[in-house]
């Protein structure tokens, strides 16, 4: 077959007509004068127009752009060529706001760890709410009490050993470390595995806290107890008032700082009555426990059998509560006591605390909320 002549304009389409219906071509070579490789034994093109240069290329005919084209492309390319030039340029350019930093300054942290029984524990008591709505982001707060726990089964069991472990993190702590450090309730009589010696255990066991806690790098704070919240003949019953006496005199031999929680939490609920009161709990009293507190007297929970009055007499009155039965060892339940606190009691006793707090230890006064 003679082989066909590729025109300088011949389509794709055609080159590929051509391909089918010729014999394979040989390697492209370059002939002298030409500026783009022909096969081997095919009939080069006649000279197209000088301002429409070719170039054949895997059988297929390209014109090449003349001078004149390349340099009326170039005209109007450049302004094109500008902005993408600056638009490159502005985004390589630094932010200012990344590149000139001033000094940062190093953080100041510090840490609060409470450590007590279930009036300042996770349930029941006003340490969540003092945690979560009362110290700044710089301020961690730690709450190590447990249900139930005395000056002495608290360091028995082993809570105290943890504790001492997050006070001798100190170091990192720029800022001071310090625990707080509530007991009374367990400590009194009538709780066997808990109950200790007001006259000689029960402060000998503050001073040995209070020692420990600065032998570990940690500034201790004593709380006084968290009044109970009965009531006989409208007055509030005081029973804790000697054991806040004794957490007092230690705080002043050793020179402690002292929240003295249980001062501020009597002259309250004194002054709100039994019934207001009663708001505090975790869980509403029952419509015989509102009748005694609106009489001036608060109750426990009435048995669960029926009481029957005797034939002629009055119905037997519903004793006072059991606080050793209200106040087990553990997480104590979701029911109405004149001890443990709900929201409403939580969130009114950790402001009173955080409020004294800032007044004991004026160091934490900026990273505490009111």
């Amino acid at each position: 077959m003679t082989p066909m002549v590729m025109g300088p304009y011949q389509t794709r389409r055609q080159a590929g007509i051509l391909r089918r219906n010729k014999a394979p071509v040989a390697k492209a070579t370059t002939l002298p004068g030409r500026r783009a490789p022909v096969r081997a034994g095919m009939t080069p093109l006649a000279s197209p127009p000088a301002c429409v240069p070719t170039f054949i290329h895997h059988e297929t005919a390209m014109p090449l752009p003349s001078p004149v084209f390349r340099r009326l492309a170039s005209r109007r390319l450049l302004p094109l060529a500008w902005f993408l030039a600056a638009a490159h340029a502005a985004a390589a350019a630094p932010e200012p706001s990344i590149t000139e930093r001033p000094p940062v300054a190093p953080v100041r942290a510090s840490k609060i760890v409470l450590v007590g029984d279930s009036t300042t524990a996770v349930q029941g008591g006003w340490g969540p709410a003092f945690c979560a709505d009362h110290v700044a982001s710089f301020l961690a707060c730690v709450n190590l009490a447990r249900g139930g726990r005395s000056t002495y089964n608290y360091r028995a069991e082993g809570s105290w050993d943890i504790a001492l472990q997050e006070l001798r993190t100190s170091p990192a702590y720029v800022g001071g470390v310090y625990v707080l450090i509530q007991f009374g309730h367990n400590d009194q009589p009538g709780k066997p595995g808990r109950s200790t010696d007001l006259a000689g255990e029960f402060p000998d066991n503050l001073r040995r806290y209070v020692r420990e806690a600065r032998a570990a790098g940690a500034v201790p704070v004593l709380l006084t107890p968290l009044t109970r919240r009965q009531f006989k003949d409208g007055q509030l019953i005081d029973d804790l008032a000697p054991w806040a006496g004794a957490i007092r005199k230690v705080a002043a031999e050793l020179d402690v700082p002292l929240v003295d929680l249980h001062a501020r939490s009597t002259a309250a609920v004194q002054g709100m009555g039994p019934v207001q009161a009663m708001r505090f709990a975790q869980a509403r009293p029952l419509p015989e426990q509102v009748a005694a507190a609106q009489a001036g007297t608060t109750v426990g929970a009435p048995p669960t059998a029926q009481v029957v009055a005797p034939a002629g007499g009055p119905v037997p009155r519903v004793a006072a509560q059991d606080n050793a039965a209200a106040e087990p060892m553990g997480t104590p339940k979701a029911a109405f006591d004149y001890t443990h606190l709900g929201r409403e009691g939580a969130d009114f006793f950790a402001a009173i605390v955080a409020d004294e707090l800032a007044r004991q230890v004026p160091a934490l006064r900026r990273n505490l909320i009111p």
